[in-house]
């Protein structure tokens, strides 16, 4: 019954979410996801959850499976959101100019796992504007519990702790991150990292781009888990600047 009770606190949450997001602009938005790499983390099938549902809010979304996508740097800056889902993949240094000029200006990024923090581990650059570097999963996929830290802002706002089973990212990450959920290591499966709190959900700003990231998704299936779809949905919405934090 609770756990009843807590999916229905999540769609009423996104639904007024949702509505405040549809009457604010006339104009349509503009989204691009960039999926491939490692099949393992099932990318395209990930992307077939969050693309369609991204159209149902009025934006226009383009799908591809290629990194060329970012060479086109004047369509890139046109654009509101890429979503990038490409792991462990190399990236040529102009694929790489285009994407981090595109943010730098002001288009959203919003990704997940291994998709947007385990992509391109050669390239720090990209580290930086992602705000973290995938390191370990300690014991592979296990039972872990996400605590949301920020209970106000738009991407967290009426969610509650959760728990998964699926890998538990441990992650190199950037101090200015705004943490917005975590998780806590037990030290069963390394001993040395017990009690660590590590950053599950965070966003931040890389030049004038909103940038979002999750470590959760491991494969689709994680995202039946009602709260982690939720996150990223939220997410998008929020890096392609159709959700807003409350002012002091």
């Amino acid at each position: 019954m609770k756990r009843i009770y807590a999916v229905l606190v999540i769609l009423l949450g996104t639904s007024v979410s949702l509505a405040s997001y549809e009457n604010k602009d006339a104009e349509k938005r503009t989204a691009l996801f960039v999926w491939g790499g490692w099949e393992g983390h099932e990318p395209k099938q990930c992307v077939d959850i969050f693309a369609p549902w991204l159209k149902e809010q009025g934006f226009d979304v383009e799908i591809s499976n290629t990194l060329d996508s970012y060479l086109d740097v004047e369509k890139l800056k046109s654009l509101d959101l890429i979503v990038q889902v490409f792991t462990m993949a190399s990236i040529t240094s102009e694929q790489e100019k285009g994407l981090l000029e595109a943010v730098k200006s002001g288009v959203g990024l919003a990704g997940w796992h291994g998709g947007l923090a385990d992509s391109f581990r050669q390239n720090t650059e990209y580290q930086f504007m992602v705000g973290g570097q995938w390191v370990a999963h300690p014991g592979g996929v296990i039972d872990y519990e996400v605590t949301i830290s920020n209970k106000e802002h738009p991407i967290t706002r009426g969610l509650s702790d959760f728990k998964m089973h699926s890998e538990q990212y441990y992650m190199h990450v950037d101090p200015i991150n705004n943490v917005l959920a975590t998780t806590t290591f037990s030290g069963q499966h390394a001993s040395w990292i017990k009690g660590v709190v590590m950053p599950v959900v965070w966003t931040k700003k890389y030049g004038k781009g909103r940038v979002f990231y999750t470590s959760l998704g491991h494969v689709s299936k994680n995202f039946d888990v009602a709260e982690a779809r939720e996150i990223v949905k939220r997410g998008m919405l929020w890096a392609a600047g159709c959700l807003k934090e409350k002012k002091n």
